[in-house]
């Protein structure tokens, strides 16, 4: 479990800080869903890369959620997070406790992926590459209830 139970801003990334929550559900329709402790969840929404390793040695596997081409993650089921970091140009990245590592880069016309947690969090990978982010606390400055952060 993590130390820190709010995710941290850097000039280029948000440390996400689901360390050491396991990956207790998997759910596959046309989205890959991985449901995580404490109400965190990762959802992937348009092709993404499972290695482990260099990535130019192991390129690894390609995931595609809207074909259900998502076997390879199976055994992440109960493996434990290391690193989660959402990147301000709109890619995740996921290690898990074995050295298996989940990329997902932004894509030019669709929301790649998001991020959902305890506390109002909310991080979205929009079309094209930027990073949005709500959390409660900015949602109670904003009238409209969401708050994009970059």
């Amino acid at each position: 479990m993590s130390t820190e139970a709010e995710p941290v801003e850097h000039e280029d990334r948000w440390i996400l800080n689901l360390r050491g929550w396991g990956v207790a559900g998997i759910t596959v329709d046309y989205r890959l869903t991985l449901a995580l402790g404490e109400g965190w969840e990762v959802v992937l929404e348009t092709p993404a890369r499972l290695s482990s390793g260099p990535a130019r040695t192991n390129p690894g596997v390609l995931l595609v959620p809207e074909t259900q081409d998502v076997a390879a993650v199976l055994p992440l089921f109960g493996a434990k997070v290391v690193s989660a970091v959402a990147f301000k140009s709109g890619t995740l990245r996921m290690v898990f406790e074995d050295g298996t590592h989940l990329t997902c880069p932004a894509d030019a016309a669709f929301e790649a992926w998001q991020i959902t947690g305890p506390g109002g969090w909310r991080f979205v990978s929009l079309p094209g590459g930027d990073l949005a982010v709500w959390s409660a606390s900015a949602a109670n400055e904003n009238p409209q209830g969401q708050s994009a952060e970059h």
